[in-house]
């Protein structure tokens, strides 16, 4: 599920602030106390994924450095041990000698996520938030569909010059990535809508078969998540309603 694995960056040079310091594995850990050489001030995490976070307390303990993030989501899947020492708003700002990092609050991955932009050189920071040459699984409740296209929206408010991911390479036509990646969402959307106007009341095991048509069926249950979260979606902006046996159906016509 972390393709290469997750990407852990370390912003800096005086005083080192390290952003998700991922997995706590004691290799990973020896080589992010290596590279900050005694200058860890900080510890930042996009969000509690425990591909992303659990390494904060080891490196904090070694460091005494700030731990900056939100707590964890009542979610599945959560680093339950993350206890930040100044928990984020969205907009707060760490500004160092270095440079400027901004806290952009991303809702959609799981709700606690947040990117993180560095003024200085346009750079996002975005975790989860958008991955190299992959789409993120979008998973209730903690994960929220229409959250998740908002907050890709918002990032076109900032001069984006590249994007840098949890996972994967550098992103170099951020604007471009962000638009597609909100298209691709809303084609999906459309053919969820499609789907449901062609099937009628359906349960979602019939109704992926047709929204993933092009995804292999062996992929199907993990579209299944992503389905629901298009569905609850649609459900709170009235689009679809679902009944007792947690069939779905249309309410509005499509065109």
């Amino acid at each position: 599920m972390t393709g290469p694995g997750t990407n852990t960056y370390l912003l800096g040079k005086e005083a080192i602030a390290v952003l998700d310091p991922g997995p706590a594995i004691a290799e990973h850990i020896e080589a992010i106390l290596k590279a900050g050489d005694g200058r860890i001030r900080w510890i930042i995490c996009t969000h509690t994924h425990p591909d992303h976070s659990p390494a904060w307390q080891a490196v904090a303990e070694a460091t005494g450095a700030e731990v900056l993030g939100a707590l964890p989501a009542d979610d599945r899947f959560q680093d339950d041990t993350f206890q930040p020492t100044q928990e984020l708003q969205h907009n707060d700002l760490l500004e160092t000698a270095d440079f400027r990092l901004r806290a952009v609050h991303t809702p959609g991955h799981v709700s606690n996520h947040f990117c993180f932009f560095l003024e200085e050189e346009g750079m996002l920071f975005a975790g989860d938030h958008i991955m190299k040459d992959s789409t993120v699984v979008i998973v209730p409740p903690g994960g929220d569909m229409k959250a998740y296209v908002e907050s890709l929206q918002l990032l076109l408010d900032y001069p984006l010059q590249s994007i840098a991911p949890g996972h994967g390479d550098l992103i170099l036509e951020p604007r471009a990535e962000v638009a597609h990646l909100v298209e691709h969402r809303m084609a999906r959307e459309r053919k969820v809508l499609a789907g449901l106007q062609q099937l009628g009341c359906v349960d979602t095991d019939a109704l992926v078969k047709v929204v993933y048509d092009d995804v292999d069926s062996s992929r199907h249950e993990w579209a299944k998540l992503s389905l629901a979260a298009h569905l609850i979606k649609l459900l709170q902006e009235g689009h679809v309603r679902r009944d007792d046996d947690q069939r779905w159906e249309l309410l509005t016509p499509t065109t």
